[in-house]
């Protein structure tokens, strides 16, 4: 186990490093410059040419690279090029809204999915099954930014239920912070519901047709016991893989959902420094969420162990 966990840190390490490479090479080899954009459009090209010595834009992309992730292998992820602020303090201003958005949608999302998964296998065939299937296959083929304008018009427009956009922190009460997320956790994690609830119907009609669960329905064994503690947890391998896989569905889906509900989170920070072609916050953000993608599945890996005994790596 120690051996395994070693070598999976090493390729962690590993894909961390493809990932820098490819998100230098990506932002820095695609059209656009920088300079020009914080120039303005009336700047002389003695100017513009004086904003890129100064970002060290004019040196060789090998120079730029090695000076880069010198300066991110210590903890320094750069400064904004238009707000000349670190992109930690940018991102640590950011973190609350979007850890808020994420975890509540893993959460509700998690939970439910795996609920009707479970109801599903155990009703397979029936209108509850098809119902629920239905639902799964709507919420994975609906994109998020159309399921949060629908929300909005329903809820907040129509029916006045609750807030149309914004965030209210958790530090002034836990009803606003409830109240704001209740729509953009539906609209982020329904794609989500709908994956982990099919893999969980899926897994589990496999397992219920082993002979150790018939055997446990002829012993008297109570459904509800023999679908969570024996067919739930001997399914659990695929389902916490695709609960894995899926995070990056939670990733790029904060930010449209922080988009679409004026949220200041994390996404919203992405959005503006594309626009404005701030190469240092896209950069360091987009390694944050590499590193946290990553991290995500070696503990899913390392979870196995603990779902089924049986597995050895």
């Amino acid at each position: 186990m120690l051996a395994y966990v070693i070598r999976r840190l090493f390729s962690t390490l590993l894909v961390m490093a493809m990932v820098a490479v490819f998100v230098f090479l990506l932002l820095h080899l695609s059209p656009g410059d920088p300079a020009a954009i914080i120039a303005g459009d009336n700047a002389t090209p003695e100017a513009i040419d004086g904003i890129r010595q100064k970002l060290g834009l004019s040196d060789p992309l090998p120079v730029q690279f090695i000076r880069w992730i010198g300066h991110v292998l210590q903890g320094d992820l750069g400064v904004s090029i238009f707000s000349n602020e670190p992109v930690l303090k940018l991102v640590g201003q950011r973190l609350e809204p979007t850890l808020s958005l994420a975890l509540t949608t893993l959460v509700v999302a998690v939970t439910l999915a795996i609920s009707f998964g479970v109801l599903a296998a155990w009703k397979a065939g029936t209108w509850i099954d098809r119902v629920l299937m239905v639902i799964s296959v709507v919420g994975f083929s609906v994109p998020t930014f159309v399921v949060g304008y629908l929300l909005i018009y329903l809820f907040a427009i129509e029916l006045r239920w609750l807030p149309v956009q914004g965030y209210t922190p958790m530090s002034e009460g836990l009803d606003g912070w409830a109240r704001n997320l209740v729509l953009p956790s539906i609209a982020l994690g329904l794609a989500y519901i709908a994956l982990i609830a099919r893999i969980t119907r899926a897994s589990m009609l496999d397992v219920l047709s082993e002979d150790y669960i018939r055997t446990a329905k002829a012993k008297g064994v109570a459904n509800e016991s023999m679908l969570l503690k024996h067919a739930l947890k001997n399914a659990g391998v695929p389902i916490v893989t695709v609960i894995g896989i899926g995070v990056a569905l939670l990733i790029s889906g904060v930010v449209i959902t922080e988009t679409v509900f004026n949220i200041p989170g994390i996404g919203r920070l992405v959005v503006d420094a594309i626009a404005k072609r701030d190469y240092p916050i896209i950069q360091g953000v987009i390694l944050i969420f590499s590193g946290v993608y990553v991290l995500v599945n070696l503990l899913v890996d390392l979870t196995y162990t603990v779902i089924d005994p049986r597995i050895r790596y």
